[in-house]
């Protein structure tokens, strides 16, 4: 038994030490990439000009105002500008600081209603977002095949 107990304990030790050593790391860009090029078909067909017809979402993910705020809230400094909607490397910065805040668990579905509504509550109200969603995976599923 003695011999069990000093076995568990080095396996234990081993292990504590290794992943103190390595800390896991997850690619944001390759989590969230695929989702948030389908958005991007959706959104504007990857125009990063584009800006919808009342001016208020800009971007090729049509970002509002009110979204890079909530950015810079979730971050605790002003790392993005209203201008920074225009570029596709801010803009998908802001997606994943969203995601990554309202979305910890990377549920893709959640992801996409999220984006369209800023509801969130949109799992629970799922019709709201129902066409979009659609377009989004359709385009989503339409990339995975290219």
């Amino acid at each position: 038994m003695r011999k069990i107990v000093i076995t568990f304990t080095l396996l234990f030790s081993l292990m504590t030490a290794v992943c103190a050593s390595k800390p896991v790391t997850v690619d944001l860009q390759k989590k969230w990439g695929p989702v948030m090029k389908a958005i991007e078909q959706v959104e504007s067909d990857g125009r990063a000009n584009a800006v919808s017809k009342n001016g208020k979402w800009v971007g090729c993910l049509q970002i509002s105002e009110i979204l890079v705020r909530q950015c810079n809230q979730i971050l605790g400094k002003k790392k993005f500008t209203y201008k920074d909607r225009y570029s596709k490397e801010k803009s998908y910065e802001m997606f994943i600081v969203y995601q990554e805040y309202f979305n910890k668990e990377g549920n893709m579905e959640k992801a996409i209603r999220l984006w369209n509504s800023g509801d969130l509550n949109c799992m629970k109200r799922k019709a709201r977002t129902e066409g979009y969603y659609r377009r989004v995976m359709s385009k989503f599923n339409q990339l995975a095949k290219d």
